[in-house]
């Protein structure tokens, strides 16, 4: 039964989730590319979420492993269909804040949750196709910090930046590609083997540097790089945003990075004595 009461309790979460259109996004109104796209993005969420209750119910995780995957899911609906969205399309402070969600918060909650064998078990072996040349691309910390950056970068050249906001579709695809790169990123970088951690450093000091410039870049312009309909001031924020506390995320992985190689390259030492 308590089992069973963990389990209700994050569907619980989704069904409200589902409800949050009704503030926001809506599948009911809108033209139908956008009720489409977002009711395409609720069912992929809602599958996802599914497939990890079903998993965990025959192979249960960590409590605080759990607890990080429900949360991460929690953000991204809320990212996607909550008002947050709706804010986006005029503001470019939330535009920043909904990006940082999902590259600097939503993505390493997932990572650090290791869903995989969870969805497996729960009816996704089909997605281990898919998965399995991905995770092989992890091993390399800094292609996946390159790949990244170039996603981040591309979708802030105003010309696409625009796009996205225009065409509900190539919305959904810029969203899935923040979530992808950055989850390989977080992979590689927290669960690089000990010969390779200061590859998963130099990575993430390479994406805190080029993110922090384009901040900088937003933050110090003397025009409204998105549209003259954008307020300056909003989009200095924005950069702000992504300039500071944007940089926490990675400033933490590098601490843990650090702590994990200094007890692993002590650990015989302890063990000796």
């Amino acid at each position: 039964m308590r089992r069973m009461a963990r389990s209700v309790s994050p569907l619980a979460w989704l069904l409200c989730g589902m409800s949050m259109p009704a503030l926001a996004h809506s599948p009911t109104s809108g033209t139908l590319e956008e009720r489409i796209s977002i009711l395409l993005g609720m069912l992929v969420l809602g599958a996802v979420w599914l497939f990890y209750l079903l998993g965990a119910h025959r192979r249960p995780a960590a409590g605080w492993r759990a607890a990080a995957f429900h949360l991460g899911t929690a953000l991204a609906l809320f990212a996607v269909v909550g008002p947050l969205d709706d804010w986006a399309e005029t503001s470019t402070s939330a535009h920043m804040t909904q990006h940082m969600l999902f590259m600097g918060v939503i993505a390493p909650l997932w990572v650090i949750s290791r869903p995989l064998a969870r969805l497996v078990a729960g009816g996704g072996r089909w997605l281990v196709s898919c998965w399995r040349p991905l995770l092989r691309m992890t091993r390399h910390p800094v292609l996946m910090a390159y790949l990244h950056g170039l996603t981040i970068w591309f979708w802030h050249i105003p010309r696409f930046y625009q796009l996205a906001l225009e065409d509900p579709w190539w919305h959904v695809l810029e969203h899935a590609m923040f979530l992808i790169t950055a989850g390989l990123f977080w992979w590689a970088v927290l669960y690089n083997r000990t010969r390779h951690t200061h590859w998963a450093l130099f990575a993430l000091l390479l994406t805190l540097m080029h993110t922090g410039f384009l901040g900088a870049l937003l933050t110090f312009a003397q025009a409204p790089l998105y549209g003259e309909a954008r307020d300056l001031e909003d989009q200095q924020l924005a950069g702000l945003i992504m300039w500071v506390p944007g940089a926490v995320p990675y400033l933490l992985a590098a601490a843990w990075v650090v702590y994990r190689w200094f007890r692993q390259m002590h650990r015989p030492e302890t063990s000796g004595g």
